[in-house]
């Protein structure tokens, strides 16, 4: 059984870059995305992912809006963020992230 996967990103070219090299992984079916962090809760709410793809400059609410929403409810997805950001990654942990991927 594959992971069942959203990614959430306000670029659509980052989204579709993660899309392929998951796709290249294999053992994950990608089946949402959204755009901003509004976006980002509705889907995960309606589509009950097991991980969540997360940037963390979306308009709207941020990644770590996002995440610490999903933190209050019940047990969610996973979060991995994937971000330019760096200096974030103390933060992105501090979240319950099982993850920090650097987009080139």
């Amino acid at each position: 059984m594959n992971v069942q996967a959203v990614l959430m990103d306000d670029e659509q070219l980052a989204r579709d870059e993660l899309r392929y090299l998951l796709d290249q992984v294999g053992g994950v079916d990608v089946i949402g995305q959204a755009g901003n962090g509004v976006e980002a809760l509705t889907t995960i709410d309606r589509l009950q992912p097991d991980v969540v793809f997360l940037d963390v400059q979306m308009p709207g609410l941020t990644g770590f809006e996002v995440a610490r929403r999903l933190l209050g409810g019940r047990t969610g997805p996973q979060i991995i963020f994937v971000t330019a950001y760096d200096q974030h990654a103390i933060e992105a942990f501090e979240v319950n992230a099982v993850d920090y991927l650097l987009k080139p």
